[in-house]
C-alpha cells in the first residue's frame, strides 16, 4: 500500500516512515448500491401501479358514459313519435295557391268567358277565338276556357236550336255548320240529336227559302235540297209542301 502522505509503500495499519494512519476504508458502498436500485424498483413498480389504476376508472367512466348515452339515445329513439310525411295540402288551400298566380288578364278574360256563356253558346275553340278578338292573348284565353264550368255537349244542343230558330238546316247540314263553329264531331252530333225536330219540315222550310229567291223547277228543287244533306225523301216531301 502506497502512503498518501509521504509516498513510502508499505504493509499495516500505519505507514512506518512519517507514521500517518491507512484511511479507514469506507464501508457500504456496495449496500448504497444495492438500496438506490431497491428504491428505484419500488418507484418503477408504484407508477405501473398507479398508471394502471388511473386508466382503468378512467376508461370505465368512458365506457359507462357511452353505455349511457346511447342507451339515453335508444329510449328517446323509441319514444319519439314516428315522423310521418307530411299531410296532403288541403284542396282550397290548393286552390287559393292557384288563385294566388292568376294574372289580371286571366281573371278579366274568364269573367268575359262566363259573360259570353250567359247570353250565348260557343265551342271550346269559338270562344277562345272570341276572347283573342276581344283583345286577350292565346294564354289567357285558353286559361279563362279552361277554368269555367261548362259541357261543350249542352253547347252544341243551344248552338243547334239556335240556327234552326233562323234558318232550315238539315241534319248532316246542321252536323256541319256546328263543326265549321269549333265544335267536335262528336259534340256536333250529340247537339244535332238531342234537339226536337222534324226533318221533313226542315225540308219544306228550305224549299220555301229557296223559291222566295228564284225558280226551280221540281226535280231541280230536289237536287238542291238532296245537295243541302237532306235524303231524298226529305227533299220530296219539300218539294210536295211547297206545290210540287
Amino acid at each position: 500500500m502506497k502512503c498518501p502522505k509521504c509516498g513510502t509503500k508499505y504493509n499495516g495499519a500505519a505507514c512506518p516512515n512519517c507514521g500517518a494512519e491507512q484511511p479507514a476504508k469506507k464501508k457500504g458502498g456496495c449496500l448504497k448500491w444495492v438500496a438506490i436500485v431497491v428504491v428505484a424498483l419500488i418507484i418503477l413498480i408504484v407508477a405501473l401501479s398507479s398508471g394502471g389504476s388511473s386508466n382503468s376508472p378512467s376508461s370505465s367512466a368512458s365506457q359507462s358514459t357511452s353505455t349511457s348515452q346511447a342507451q339515453s339515445e335508444a329510449s328517446a329513439s323509441s319514444s319519439a313519435p314516428a315522423s310521418s310525411a307530411p299531410a296532403s295540402q288541403p284542396a282550397s288551400e290548393s286552390a287559393g295557391a292557384a288563385d294566388g298566380n292568376v294574372t289580371t288578364g286571366q281573371k278579366n278574360a274568364l269573367d268575359k268567358a262566363e259573360s259570353y256563356l250567359s247570353i250565348m253558346a260557343f265551342s271550346r275553340s269559338g270562344l277562345i277565338s272570341q276572347l283573342e278578338f276581344e283583345g286577350f292573348t292565346t294564354e289567357e284565353a285558353e286559361y279563362a276556357v279552361d277554368n269555367i264550368e261548362v259541357d261543350w255537349n249542352e253547347q252544341a244542343v243551344k248552338k243547334a236550336e239556335s240556327y234552326l230558330s233562323t234558318s232550315a238546316f238539315s241534319r248532316s247540314g246542321l252536323i256541319k255548320q256546328l263543326e265549321f263553329e269549333g265544335f267536335a264531331t262528336e259534340e256536333a252530333e250529340y247537339g244535332v240529336d238531342n234537339i226536337e225536330v222534324d226533318w221533313n219540315e226542315q225540308a219544306a222550310k228550305k224549299a220555301e227559302s229557296y223559291l222566295s229567291t228564284m225558280s226551280f223547277s221540281r226535280s231541280a228543287l230536289i237536287d238542291q235540297l238532296v245537295f243541302e244533306g237532306f235524303t231524298t225523301e226529305e227533299a220530296e216531301y219539300g218539294a210536295q209542301a211547297n206545290g210540287y
